[in-house]
């Protein structure tokens, strides 16, 4: 696995990822983000539904803490969970976590640490986290890690603790790992730890680096942790201690504003969850990303005939973002306009803002496969949107139509 970068622009890195894959024959644009599963699976679509979206991402996200319970199946079964699931002709990466789950904090010791399935805890020594791994055999994976820094009010002593913990599971990982004949062909991800504390990121950083890793993962910035631009100098100081030519996956970010601040940071890589969770907030995404709109687009703006975003995403929950809309509310009841104009998805296509409301207020379960497949085409298209500006030497016109577009709403 290798990244080529093709060019840099303002900390942005653009380019490819090739090698992927056992058979070293696929590759993953970047900025670019992997496809969220659960349990190995699209939440609300099936795959024939799934495969009905274009430009799919190459790389498939699991996360041992949903499948950790399922270990001795995959044993048995011994062909890993691609197969098992159907997840056929992708690239598998394993997470630690599943990035749309909030686990309890306080279980984690020297020498394990615990994820949460449906049936409660399991605790994780680095033998068991590597036996899981190798029931699973992706094509590349997390190392163990202690990931419990970023609370508000983490010690100093305590962050310095779990970048000394995460140091020593992924030494232990890496044994392991040669040892493994499942995991021969897989690739490893070191994993950087530091909370809020600059020296501890520089450390966990340079240490990791010194690993032989075949990219690295950048904990501990999720959304609801830290200040986006706390969180971006933190990355970019973190990002200068790593080797240009190995991955960076960001994790626990999605929102698109701070997307975009992250990859200027120097960040390759991101999760998928954001759509997952605007489908379950019965939302659709609806932000803008189009630097240079078509020209019935650009006169219905000009004139004021698309609404303002602000009004669509007004809804009351104070967990939505304002990239999004609510089609529960009764103001949809009787618009018969697309969720997006103009977009090419099957839900914008073939059904109206009015249906899917309906669907969402009689709890069709149609209504979240609807929205699972119109956000994750929207947030497919914002990566593709993001790649282009960079490309074309318009990031600041990109951001400015995805960041400040609602202000004075």
């Amino acid at each position: 696995m290798k990244l080529e970068l093709s060019r840099v622009v303002q900390g942005c890195r653009l380019g490819v990822l090739t090698g992927l894959g056992k058979a070293a024959q696929r590759s993953l644009e970047v900025p670019g983000c992997l496809l969220y599963t659960r349990c190995a699976t699209v939440p609300h679509l099936t795959q024939d539904t799934l495969h009905t979206l274009r430009d799919l991402p190459s790389v498939t996200q699991v996360s041992v803490d949903s499948l950790a319970e399922h270990h001795e199946v995959l044993k048995e079964f011994k062909e890993g969970v691609r197969k098992f699931a159907g997840l056929h002709d992708t690239v598998l990466f394993c997470s630690q976590h599943d990035p749309a789950n909030t686990s309890p904090t306080g279980h984690v010791t020297n020498k394990t640490v615990s994820v949460w399935g449906s049936g409660g805890r399991i605790e994780l020594t680095v033998a068991l986290f590597m036996a899981i791994q190798a029931a699973i055999q992706p094509d590349c994976y997390q190392s163990m890690a202690d990931g419990e820094t970023w609370q508000d009010g983490t010690s100093r002593k305590r962050v310095r603790k779990a970048v000394d913990r995460t140091l020593a599971h992924l030494d232990e990982c890496l044994l392991l790992h040669q040892k493994t004949e499942e995991l021969k062909q897989t690739e490893i991800f070191g994993v950087v730890e530091g909370g809020d504390i600059l020296e501890e990121r520089l450390r966990s950083a340079r240490e990791t680096a010194k690993r032989p890793v075949g990219g690295f993962v950048l904990d501990g910035f999720h959304s609801a942790a830290m200040d986006q631009d706390v969180r971006a100098q933190l990355i970019k100081a973190a990002s200068a201690e790593l080797p240009q030519e190995k991955p960076r996956l960001l994790l626990g970010v999605g929102r698109p504003d701070e997307v975009i601040s992250s990859v200027e940071a120097g960040v390759d890589l991101f999760e998928s969850f954001f759509p997952f969770q605007v489908t379950e907030r019965g939302c659709a995404l609806s932000f803008n990303y189009t630097i240079d709109p078509d020209p019935e687009t650009a006169v219905l703006e000009f004139n004021g005939e698309i609404p303002a975003d602000k009004e669509l995403n007004s809804n009351g929950d104070e967990n939505t973002t304002p990239y999004e809309m609510n089609l529960k509310d009764k103001r949809y009841q009787d618009d018969f306009r697309p969720l997006v104009e103009g977009c090419s998805c099957y839900c914008c296509q073939k059904h109206t803002r009015a249906y899917v409301h309906h669907l969402m207020v009689t709890n069709e379960m149609l209504g979240g496969v609807l929205l699972m497949l119109h956000n994750m085409a929207h947030y497919i298209g914002f990566f593709k949107a993001l790649r282009e500006a960079i490309a074309g030497d318009r990031l600041q016109d990109f951001k400015n139509r995805v960041v400040h577009c609602r202000e004075g709403d």
